[in-house]
């Protein structure tokens, strides 16, 4: 059904597009997709000891003012990552900023955290109550001139109404936000922020969400601070702003950062690389070219616990779930397991 009315969709510039699917959700003009698969023993799991019944979430930048989430339940996601949110409303950067590449199946885009702000939002969530497992991600104004502040703003704000918080520490579009991949910025990020949970009496779990563009050696270091920092779990990864000369599509060198099919298996290979060192200690939600079963399979091989997606749904339409569902139902069976835990971190080079 969505490949016979795509074509029309993709004649809306992106972002028009995009407006019109949290419009078509909010008021219920996307139907309920049947789920044959719905409460299969196959995909149910934990996120951060509350049950799930399959472990693929939204990810943030779909539902950035926390409009839509229990639409997206709906659908069939697992989890729903709203935001990124922060203290004050803010544009964004200028339009046009998001761009589809349709040849490679992927995404630019240099948004620059446009939201509505914390305080606009928390009401939202407050008058409309959760139906499924929130994560909430925050980040810094553009112009904020304490950006360790912001997130801890936005902390206090929302560690009541969220299941997790993620800290993003990684969009390309904010200027100079991923010097807090530096080792002792990062320390001193987190250690501000388990401070200010103990001022709070807050047990949220705390989630990280790096850059994808990152080296072997911040690898190493990245992993040691999130373990010495009560770091529940990890987000590999946000979107690229590296080379893109393989991509076919005109618009590739357009700037911000690039999601979908052709950042799969460089955030794979990530994701295996911190799994190796991390050895189940954080939680891993592997992003990045997630569209179908196999994909999901192979974020899950690599070291993944959960997987989330938003570019995937951009080309596959509402029922994406349901479609990966399907799909990695069979690859499971096939190998004979019970639950798709059995498959996480088997494949020890991704």
């Amino acid at each position: 059904m969505f490949s016979n009315i795509r074509s029309l969709i993709f004649k809306l510039d992106p972002e028009t597009a995009h407006s019109l699917a949290i419009k078509s959700l909010k008021f219920n003009f996307v139907p309920n997709m049947p789920d044959e698969n719905k409460d299969d023993p196959l995909f149910k799991t934990d996120l951060f000891g509350k049950d799930i019944k399959n472990p693929i979430g939204m990810a943030a930048g779909f539902d950035k003012n926390a409009e839509v989430y229990n639409s997206l339940f709906k659908l069939g996601f697992g989890f729903v990552e709203v935001g990124t949110i922060t203290p004050l409303k803010q544009y964004g950067n200028p339009k046009p900023r998001v761009f589809r590449l349709v040849e490679d199946e992927a995404l630019i885009n240099r948004l620059g955290f446009n939201n509505l702000g914390a305080d606009n939002i928390i009401g939202k969530i407050n008058r409309n109550k959760k139906i499924g497992i929130l994560g909430i991600n925050i980040g810094p104004n553009k112009d904020s001139e304490n950006r360790t502040e912001d997130y801890l703003k936005c902390l206090k704000i929302f560690h009541q109404v969220a299941d997790y918080i993620t800290i993003n520490i990684s969009s390309p579009n904010t200027e100079n936000l991923r010097k807090f991949h530096n080792q002792k910025k990062l320390d001193e990020l987190l250690k501000n922020t388990e401070k200010a949970k103990q001022n709070l009496g807050s047990k949220i779990p705390i989630v990280v969400k790096i850059s994808p563009d990152i080296n072997d050696g911040e690898i190493d270091e990245i992993s040691q601070v999130l373990l010495n920092n009560n770091v529940r779990g990890m987000v590999i990864s946000n979107s690229s702003d590296a080379t893109r000369e393989r991509l076919m599509n005109i618009q590739k060198h357009q700037k911000g950062g690039l999601s979908g099919k052709p950042i799969k298996t460089k955030s794979t290979i990530l994701i295996n690389k911190f799994y190796k060192l991390l050895k189940g200690r954080i939680k891993i939600i592997g992003v990045g070219g997630v569209d179908s079963g196999i994909t999901a399979y192979e974020k899950f091989e690599a070291g993944a616990d959960y997987v989330q997606l938003y570019t995937g749904m951009v080309y596959r339409g509402p029922n994406i779930v349901n479609m990966i569902k399907k799909e990695l139902r069979e690859l499971l069976l096939k190998d004979g397991v019970k639950n798709f835990r059995e498959i996480i971190g088997k494949k020890t080079n991704a």
